[in-house]
């Protein structure tokens, strides 16, 4: 082959002048070790090739130029002279005449030629010629060196093929150098694609991006930077902010400035300043200050509560007077279908502000109230912030509903951060982590509900103001559903008005027998139960008005589900019935004794916690201090086993009210006395035979009187808590108060209330006997 070699060596160009000044032959050999600078014989492959200067030409820096063709192999036989230049007696390594190319050579030539044909088309570079020559050869040695002299090799590689004579041997070395090749120029290619995707892509959104720019300048919907940045500015500017507020918003919007408008720090930056002017920082609604207004809006809305009416009519009147008033912390709590949430509804319509419902049940990440940091992705601020946002004011009302149900794990305790959400002395500058500077919730009325406060930490309890929400009487009940419940569901079933006519009386039979709750979900499904039947009457052709009779409501209802079977039998002895209480409500409690052969154990069973097997045991030990009095046989108890049970055992119960029960009860089964069946009694023991006060009065006389009872026996420390049950509630029940455990039986015992029955008789019938 031809090509250009530099010279630039003084024992090399001195050759080349030799060479030039005889017969132009010049033998080339190959340094071993590239990095001596002066080479000896020692130091060159014995095995070159003799080549010829076609032309030479001297460069500015004193190198040559010299084209030379190779024309043989050759072998140094001995160098003959050192200086000054290289000089060696060579043989010529002639090309072995080879015989007819067979199956096999044709079968190597044909992969060699494949091979390089394939590493031009890796490397982009036109075949068409090359492949040409290459085919044009048919000879196995010249192809392997033809190949060879265009590969990209390794000194030590390329002259082991140099110094192979053997035709065919030599094109195996180079079709395994030519494998070699294949892999990394695939490989090499993989990279370069992978890098021109990379680009094409960056490339291609660039062009894109300048095209829609282009576009929207074209309908005048664009803007450029500048516009954008002036209308943030001018933004910033009408949005009221605060000093240290505005500061931190003009400190970003100068770094926006400085980037480029497409970049994902820029998109951070320019959502973080959207949010800072879009939140109210200065508007507030205009509070109504019509107290009588405020409290004809509360009346129609709701029926009773007139505890949390009052609360709110204080705080207008106070603001009325007192502008600058930091909003209260209310936590609604009671049993679930009260109207809690429909309360905060009615209170902010009241006030004549927005209204925001958050639901914190099952929350359990403390970034849903303060936020996640702006280094996070897709972090947004707290759903406190989201909330103002949303309203549109700084002052609304935001109910946090289900405070009671707010969890924790890894992710931090939501109820910590509401500490300072939730208290007036801090919550002026609350600090949301996304947006980093100081918000003024001080203005914002928060309302919370809770089923219960057991689950509500300490310290957050302490920073509201708890109003409790208790259930519903009978009577409640009835005037709810004529005003509200039945009207809406005769509304949303497709009836008219007049098409249905049901009296209090049939709404308190489905009231007493179809649901025992304290609120009134159940009341609204049952009497959405009867529209949709009377609707599809009325859609099968029948004409309206429908009466709904209390005969008819078992076909609409079906069989009661609650009937109360305690006021149509007599107590057997042992048996008192006893008053719960529980979230949705109050309950009656029967609770049952009974004596059995044995030595003087105690049975307590129907899954009773600790406290109420305390008050068991209390029990027992007033019965056999009060053995005498009560004219029981001391040794009674040495004898006999005392079982004490409390059915629906798959319910948990607890709680000391049942300790009057518990003695009744107790006493009953010793003395072999029934207890009146009309007789409901709470409250909890101490040794000394004092009845100490109990919760849930209110709740548990309620049971009573939908569970027929007409006398309640409850703790003297409790009559204060009589005073927030209806007087109606009270006529339809006698409520007797004790004070000491002596008192009780009396009260409860059959027989007792039998023998005053009999005496007025007996005096009557005296009085008969004189007259005749």
């Amino acid at each position: 082959m031809i090509l250009p070699l530099f010279v630039g060596r003084e024992k090399s160009v001195a050759a080349v002048d030799a060479a030039l000044n005889s017969n132009r032959y010049i033998l080339i050999l190959t340094q071993k070790d590239e990095k001596v600078d002066e080479p000896k014989p020692e130091d060159l492959y014995e095995t070159g090739t003799v080549g010829m200067i076609m032309r030479m030409l001297k460069m500015p820096d004193g190198r040559l130029k010299v084209l030379v063709q190779g024309l043989t192999r050759a072998k140094v036989h001995r160098f003959v002279k050192t200086e000054p230049h290289l000089e060696a007696l060579v043989t010529v390594l002639e090309e072995p005449e080879h015989p007819e190319v067979g199956v096999g050579e044709e079968a190597l030539m044909r992969a060699a030629r494949e091979q390089s044909e394939k590493i031009l088309s890796l490397r982009g570079i036109s075949a068409t010629d090359i492949m040409s020559v290459l085919n044009s050869v048919n000879e196995p040695g010249r192809l392997a060196d033809l190949i060879a002299s265009n590969l990209r090799m390794r000194v030590e590689e390329a002259q082991k093929i140099l110094e192979t004579l053997e035709p065919v041997p030599r094109l195996e070395l180079v079709n395994s150098q030519l494998n070699k090749e294949v892999e990394v120029a695939s490989v090499q290619a993989k990279i370069q694609s992978m890098a021109k995707e990379g680009m094409d892509k960056a490339q291609k959104d660039f062009f894109l991006r300048e095209q829609m720019k282009a576009i929207r300048r074209e309908l005048g919907e664009g803007q450029e930077e500048g516009e954008e940045l002036d209308e943030l500015r001018k933004a910033i500017a009408k949005a009221g902010l605060p000093k240290d507020v505005k500061a931190e918003a003009e400190k970003q919007l100068k770094r926006l400035s400085t980037m480029h408008q497409d970049s994902s720090e820029a998109s951070v930056i320019r959502t973080y300043l959207d949010w800072i002017t879009d939140l109210p920082w200065k508007r507030m609604s205009k509070d109504r200050l019509d107290i009588k207004e405020a409290n004809q809006i509360l009346q129609d809305d709701h029926y009773g509560l007139e505890k949390v009416k009052e609360r709110i009519l204080e705080y207008l009147s106070v603001r009325k007077l007192n502008p600058k008033m930091k909003g209260p912390i209310l936590c609604f709590v009671g049993p679930p279908g009260v109207g809690k949430t429909s309360l905060g509804r009615s209170i902010a319509r009241a006030l004549g502000r927005k209204f925001v419902r958050m639901s914190l049940g099952g929350m359990r990440d403390e970034a849903e109230i303060r936020g996640h940091r702006r280094t996070y992705i897709g972090a947004m601020p707290g759903r406190l912030i989201q909330s103002i946002k949303s309203a549109g004011t700084r002052n609304p009302v935001i109910m946090l509903d289900e405070i009671d149900k707010v969890g924790s794990d890894y992710r931090g305790d939501p109820t910590s951060a509401l500490l300072e959400v939730l208290d007036p002395e801090q919550n002026f500058s609350f600090q949301d982590h996304y947006l980093g500077v100081p918000y003024d919730l001080s203005k914002v009325m928060f309302i919370c509900t809770a089923n219960m406060l057991d689950t509500i930490p300490g310290p957050l309890l302490d920073r509201m103001e708890v109003i409790r929400i208790p259930g519903y009487t009978e009577q409640e009940k009835v005037k709810i559903a004529r005003k509200y419940i039945l009207g809406r569901q005769i509304k949303e079933n497709g009836l008219k008005p007049d098409d249905v006519e049901m009296n209090d009386t049939v709404l308190a039979k489905a009231i007493r027998e179809y649901t025992r709750e304290a609120g009134l979900r159940n009341l609204e499904r049952e009497v959405g139960t009867i529209c949709r039947k009377l609707a599809r009457r009325k859609a099968e052709g029948e004409k309206p008005p429908f009466k709904v009779t209390a005969r008819l409501l078992p076909k609409l209802l079906g069989i009661p589900r609650f009937l109360d079977e305690q006021t149509e039998r007599e107590l057997p002895p042992g048996v008192a019935v006893g008053l719960a209480w529980t979230p949705v409500g109050g309950e009656i409690l029967h609770i049952e004794v009974t004596t059995m052969p044995g030595k003087g154990g105690l049975i307590m069973t129907g899954k009773l916690g600790e406290v109420m097997k305390e008050s068991a045991q209390a029990a027992m030990s007033y019965a056999r201090s009060r053995s005498d009095k009560l004219g029981i046989d001391p040794a009674f108890l040495e004898k006999h086993d005392v079982h004490i049970h409390v059915p629906a055992g798959a319910t948990p119960k607890d709680g000391p009210s049942a300790g009057v029960t518990l003695v009744t009860a107790l006493i009953s089964a010793l003395t072999n006395t029934p207890v009146c069946n009309d007789v409901a009694m709470t409250g909890e023991i101490s040794l000394r035979g004092r009845v100490l006060p109990v919760g849930g009065i209110k709740e548990k006389i309620l049971a009573a009187v939908s569970a027929g009872m007409k006398r309640v026996l409850i703790p003297a420390r409790n009559e204060k808590d009589l005073q927030d049950i209806p007087a109606e509630l009270r006529g339809r029940i006698k409520v007797q108060l004790i004070e000491m455990i002596d008192e009780v039986w009396p009260l409860a015992c059959a027989k007792k209330d039998e023998a005053k029955a009999e005496k007025p008789a007996k005096k009557d019938e005296a009085k008969a006997e004189k007259k005749a």
